[in-house]
């Protein structure tokens, strides 16, 4: 087939080929919001390392970081408050009412979208936890702007742009969203991404409070009572500081006990990689990974886990990764601190012996004579 008449092919568009000037509306929007998460009293963890990853976005642009506090009137509110500014925030902006005493989406999504609206800022950053979800998608929607969610790393780019980092197609990639023409850009994050940043005691800064305009008769939900989590003791894998993990290398779902007497002896949590939970072999909270949960403990050990990349998105922010493996080309070597190419179901025992050993008090009578 001839192409004489063919158009030569026209590169990929760049982003900078597909930006356009920001409107004039947008312009005078400035700063880093970070939304502190308060939900009966306790502020959820990962509005502190939001905090962190704010000020560097802050520091790039020039601009200032704030908190933003929605709150019943109250110590835990003004506690949140205090906790923003010795995690880094410049400023706080503070909305109290007796109807923000426990989360409903219709008066949060209100207090903040009249908070943006009001104060302009450029970037706007929210936990991905069950609360932060469901608040940003309907934010989002209200100011008809962009938001990018479960966000594995953020930057700025050269032209000031977010630059919003996401896994897709199942994790197999990663791609990186612009938010170009609207304001502000959001983005929400998972529990431990981003690294706690270093709490620093100092006074209260400018505070900025908002009057709430709305009064409990205009809000349809109600809130009839709570009932706590009745699983409450089930795994927090986020938090641990040291977690142990299996994977489809232990052959059969009996040798997931192996993992669990290896955590018990060292104190840890356990969990496992995604196909185990497909398999029924381990619940779904205890799956770690791009789908489940992301951790940053310690010391991780992985028995029997290959670490593809939706594994490897979930624990690479670990200080220490052992992984215990028989196949030496298995990915999860290419991101381990120590690796260890034997078969999980012989070394587990042993190790765990190991560990019991060196760790029983009768041990530790022994070598302190």
């Amino acid at each position: 087939m001839s192409t004489a008449n063919r158009e030569p092919a026209r590169p990929a568009a760049g982003r900078a080929g597909i930006k356009k000037e920001l409107p004039d509306r947008f312009k005078d929007y400035r700063h880093v919001w970070v939304f502190i998460e308060l939900e009966r009293g306790q502020v959820h963890p990962v509005s502190f390392e939001l905090l962190g990853e704010g000020r560097k976005l802050a520091d790039k642009l020039g601009v200032q970081l704030a908190g933003v506090v929605l709150g019943p009137p109250g110590e835990a509110t003004w506690y949140a408050v205090a906790e923003a500014f010795a995690y880094g925030a410049d400023l706080v902006y503070i909305a109290e009412a007796p109807l923000l005493a426990d989360y409903r989406n219709e008066p949060f999504t209100k207090v903040m979208t009249d908070l943006v609206d009001t104060h302009k800022p450029e970037i706007l950053l929210l936990g991905a936890t069950t609360l932060g979800r469901d608040l940003a998608g309907s934010v989002a929607t209200t100011l008809q702007t962009g938001l990018t969610a479960d966000c594995t790393e953020l930057d700025v780019d050269t032209d000031g742009s977010l630059a919003a980092t996401r896994p897709t197609f199942g994790g197999s990639l990663l791609c990186t969203i612009y938010t170009l023409n609207y304001r502000p850009q959001m983005a929400t994050v998972r529990a431990r991404v981003m690294p706690m940043p270093q709490r620093t005691d100092k006074p209260v800064g400018r505070i900025i409070q908002h009057k709430v305009s709305l009064a409990e008769d205009e809000i349809v939900t109600k809130v009839l009572g709570f009932l706590p989590d009745s699983q409450s003791a089930k795994a927090n894998l986020a938090y641990a500081d040291v977690v142990v993990a299996g994977g489809l290398g232990l052959g059969a779902a009996e040798n997931l006990q192996l993992v669990k007497n290896l955590a018990r002896a060292i104190g840890a949590e356990h969990g496992c990689s995604r196909p185990l939970v497909q398999k029924g072999w381990m619940p779904a909270d205890r799956q770690i990974g791009q789908t489940g949960k992301t951790i940053r403990p310690k010391l991780y050990i992985a028995a029997g886990i290959s670490g593809a990349i939706q594994h490897r998105v979930g624990v690479e922010g670990a200080d220490l990764i052992v992984a215990i493996n028989t196949d030496p080309t298995a990915p999860i070597f290419d991101f381990a601190h120590l690796g260890i190419v034997t078969d999980a179901i012989r070394f587990l025992p042993a190790l765990t012996e190991a560990f019991t050993r060196r760790l029983s008090p009768h041990s530790r009578d022994k070598l302190a004579s």
